[in-house]
């Protein structure tokens, strides 16, 4: 009779989860997986994907204005909500139904139901209590909403995509990648928004240059309220009135609370083993991703790294061949690409430029602010910014950086060539395709700055 009931118990059926589960029953393990919302986790269910199919409904937008420009005239248009939000129900559910399928085609175990950690090796499911050798903790985080008299009225990130009607007009609380991705979308569908952030600059660390020209093109389309904080939410005769600590008072429909994510630790258990925690509940982990205690592992937006489902994937990939398949890797967390789908796009791999100087790094910066060809005859008042942070020392091309379209379908290949040790000179003696956006990269000939 086996010891353990199962050689691996994953508690959350996310993107990290899932992975895990995959991998390690390929390698012959017994797996179970515990889920209690849905398959999928936050990207697939209340993030990435459902946000980014919102992206591309808010494209539409700008580019039946930029048709006229080029010959069509084109009729009233007029922007349906519920066919978007009808359409994007009937995608997510074939993705849910997908992740949950991958977890049953492998054989592993699923339990649709909350599982908590009983000790090193015991999950507890109902009045149920299973064994396992390993215990991997992969359950996200979710929507962290800050302590504002009245917060309770404020939605999340979660209810957004749930809204039946579009909001007349929006407050957005935050300045993070959540806020911007969510003030562009809703300012093109049509919904007066609002944004208001306590810092200088939207995007805390991004890229000085980055942050202020994203900041600026953005509030071309709405109301910025920047060095602004919201003290007080309460409802009025015409929806909800927002008292911001500076006196001013703004009317919304909805208020939407887009404030950052905090990991979902809370009732787990873990006061029943030696797993350490954060202030922010964060699981401590090593290089390894175990925990103090070692039989239990973590991965993902739940512990202390970095929140990105890609590396959620990679991480619960080396957990489970570690595992299974003594195959012992470490993370790379260097040059990690992301992307804001906000309008402008933001996307960005390497060190930014504050990154680099706080590593005492000698860089050249180029850069470059251009008007998009298309926009010559659409008659768009938008830019672009284009960014290179360069070593003066060997030349390597240390952080990428742009604002503009498609500007994480640039910057992914980017992200190869600094993997690969790219240096401003192959950049330099790389042909541009012309023309193209793209090809700015490769012409930036002439320093904008340089710290010796």
């Amino acid at each position: 009779m086996a010891e353990f009931e199962f050689d691996l118990f994953v508690i959350g059926g996310g993107s990290g989860g899932v992975r895990a589960s995959r991998v390690a029953a390929s390698l012959g393990a017994r797996v179970a997986c515990a889920e209690e919302r849905y398959f999928g986790g936050t990207c697939v269910n209340a993030g990435c994907v459902p946000k980014k199919l919102f992206s591309y409904a808010a494209h539409f937008h700008d580019d039946f204005q930029d048709s006229r420009g080029f010959g069509w005239a084109t009729p009233e248009i007029a922007f349906d909500w519920p066919i978007l939000k009808k359409n994007k129900d009937i995608e997510i559910s074939r993705l849910e139904g997908i992740y949950k399928s991958i977890l049953e085609n492998n054989k592993v175990t699923v339990f649709k139901q909350r599982a908590t950690i009983a000790g090193p090796h015991e999950v507890q499911i109902g009045n149920r209590q299973i064994s396992a050798r390993h215990i991997l903790v992969a359950v996200g985080g979710w929507p962290w909403v800050p302590a504002i008299e009245g917060g309770e009225l404020a939605i999340t990130s979660n209810e957004i995509f749930q809204l039946e009607s579009l909001p007349e007009c929006m407050l957005i609380i935050g300045g993070g990648y959540i806020a911007a991705e969510f003030a562009s979308i809703f300012s093109r569908l049509g919904c007066h928004v609002t944004l208001v952030y306590r810092g200088e600059a939207l995007l805390n660390g991004f890229d000085s240059e980055v942050r202020q020209f994203l900041s600026a093109e953005m509030g071309r389309h709405m109301e910025l309220h920047l060095q602004a904080d919201p003290v007080k939410i309460e409802r009025n005769n015409r929806g909800l009135l927002t008292t911001l600590d500076n006196g001013l008072k703004l009317e919304s429909s909805v208020v939407l609370a887009a404030t950052g994510r905090r990991p979902m630790t809370a009732n787990l258990g873990l006061e029943n083993v030696a797993v350490k925690l954060r202030d922010n509940g964060a699981i401590l982990v090593d290089r390894h991703f175990r925990t103090d205690e070692p039989s239990i592992y973590a991965v993902g937006d739940v512990i202390h790294r970095v929140a990105l489902t890609p590396v959620a994937l990679a991480e619960a990939q080396l957990v489970a061949r570690a595992l299974f398949a003594d195959d012992v890797r470490e993370m790379d967390y260097q040059n990690i690409p992301s992307a804001v789908f906000s309008l402008p796009n933001v996307a960005t791999v390497g060190l930014t430029e504050q990154e680099a100087l706080g590593k005492g790094l000698a860089v050249d910066i180029y850069s470059a602010r251009v008007k998009q060809l298309k926009h010559t005859l659409s008659g768009r008042e938008e830019r672009s910014l284009l960014k290179l942070v360069v070593s003066a020392t060997d030349d390597r091309v240390l952080g990428v950086h742009m604002v503009g379209p498609d500007a994480g379908e640039l910057v992914q290949g980017f992200a190869v060539a600094l993997n690969c040790g790219a240096t401003k000179a192959d950049f330099d003696r790389t042909i541009g395709i012309h023309p193209t956006l793209a090809e700015e990269f490769v012409t930036m000939r002439t320093r904008s700055k340089s710290h010796p």
